[in-house]
């Protein structure tokens, strides 16, 4: 007669507090607890039910939620100084507050950053971040001297809390074309120390989900070197990077190249023509811009080529006047405006709703992002 072997049911695993043993559900396996939690779309409310469960929310074991992310300035500093303080802050959605990042490593030293200079009035130097899978990447800048302030790119992992830093740029620069398609940061066109056709025409690329990501790969050159006159956002769609010449109303030259083929293309007429202010790609799918001019918000078209009009809660548009910069997850557009502010507007309602994200005391943004929450040891 055969003998089956009893199988023994996983041992229940619980958190313990001063010794006491703790169950996230009562009469449940915490596995079993956490694996039903993570299907309720919300964190904040189970983060208000008890202690217990907000621990949970920021756990390993918990799937991590977006978050917001911005690089921020003093914006108390003297208008005369050469480098405001510089940082990095993440919104928690949960606490609706803001927190720092831990700090970065020393190189490249970010109080050598150009921002604000006295002999340009109401210009401010771009610093340039973009976000790609899953991490925040510090990528380019100017420093005192007028040259390229980072010889390589200052990567953040929300999940473990760490900067590390990414391997050196071929070519580093600054006012240049910076960007994300698939996980892949790109950099292309833009000055080194000073003008260079070469680097106006190049493009590299750096793919951050390949673990050793030991080295820049360069790609195929540009077509002319009109992308380095300022910084330009080059925004990630449908496997292809979009990228104008120039911001704001001026007439503008657009280019697209196609990750894939490794290939330049003319960007149409009609696409650049409604490049009136930022853009950005929901989910790398559906484009967005926000008019800087006058706020209103409109989507891309791809079959007949054109720019739609996104209908906004009255008084939305006004709020949007001066827009900056903009990201977009999850149906919601995260706008920088020239004043200061920090607006969200969730294109999925009809009319889109906008509210204001406030500010830390005293610090004003330069660019927003959305990642996954920031690992909390503090709060485990």
């Amino acid at each position: 007669m055969a003998t089956v072997a009893a199988v023994t049911p996983p041992a229940k695993r619980r958190r313990t507090d001063g010794g006491k043993e703790i169950a996230i559900i009562e009469g449940l396996p915490d596995h079993v607890s956490e694996i039903c939690l993570s299907l309720v779309c919300s964190p904040s409310l189970l983060a208000a039910v008890c202690t217990r469960w907000r621990r949970l929310v920021y756990s390993p074991e918990f799937p991590p939620f977006p978050s917001l992310y911005a690089l921020f300035v003093d914006s108390n500093s003297d208008p005369a100084r050469v480098n405001p303080a510089i940082r990095f802050m993440c919104f928690d959605p949960v606490s609706s507050k803001w927190d720092p990042l831990p700090p970065p490593p020393p190189d490249p030293p970010l109080h050598r950053i150009l921002y604000r200079h006295p002999s340009y009035i109401s210009f401010n130097f771009p610093i340039q971040c973009v976000s790609a899978a899953g991490k925040l990447v510090l990528i380019a800048a100017s420093n005192r001297e007028f040259s390229p302030a980072m010889s390589h790119p200052l990567i953040f992992d929300p999940v473990s809390s760490t900067w590390t830093s990414g391997p050196p740029l071929e070519s580093p620069r600054r006012w240049c074309a910076t960007g994300a398609c698939g996980g892949v940061v790109y950099v292309a066109s833009g000055l080194g120390s000073q003008f260079s056709p070469i680097v106006a025409r190049s493009i590299e690329k750096l793919d951050l989900t390949d673990h050793d990501r030991s080295n820049w790969q360069k790609l195929r050159e540009m077509r002319d070197s009109r992308f380095s006159r300022e910084a330009i956002d080059a925004v990630g769609w449908r496997r292809k990077l979009l990228m104008v010449n120039v911001k704001g109303g001026a007439i503008k030259e657009g280019a697209i190249y196609d990750v894939v083929s490794d290939d330049w293309e003319a960007m149409p007429e009609e696409m650049a023509a409604g490049w009136r202010g930022p853009v950005a790609a929901m989910e790398e799918e559906t484009l967005y811009s926000v008019d800087e001019r006058n706020g209103t918000v409109r989507i891309y078209n791809e079959e007949e080529r054109e720019w739609r009009e996104v209908t906004v809660v009255e008084g939305g548009e006004q709020m949007l006047k001066g827009a900056q910069q903009v990201t977009a997850f999850a149906g919601k557009l995260c706008v920088v405006n020239v004043d200061g502010s920090i607006v969200v507007v969730d294109v999925m309602a009809e009319p889109a709703k906008i509210w204001t994200v406030e500010n830390p005391e005293g610090l004003e943004p330069v660019s927003v992002h959305v990642l996954p929450r920031m690992s909390r040891p503090d709060i485990i």
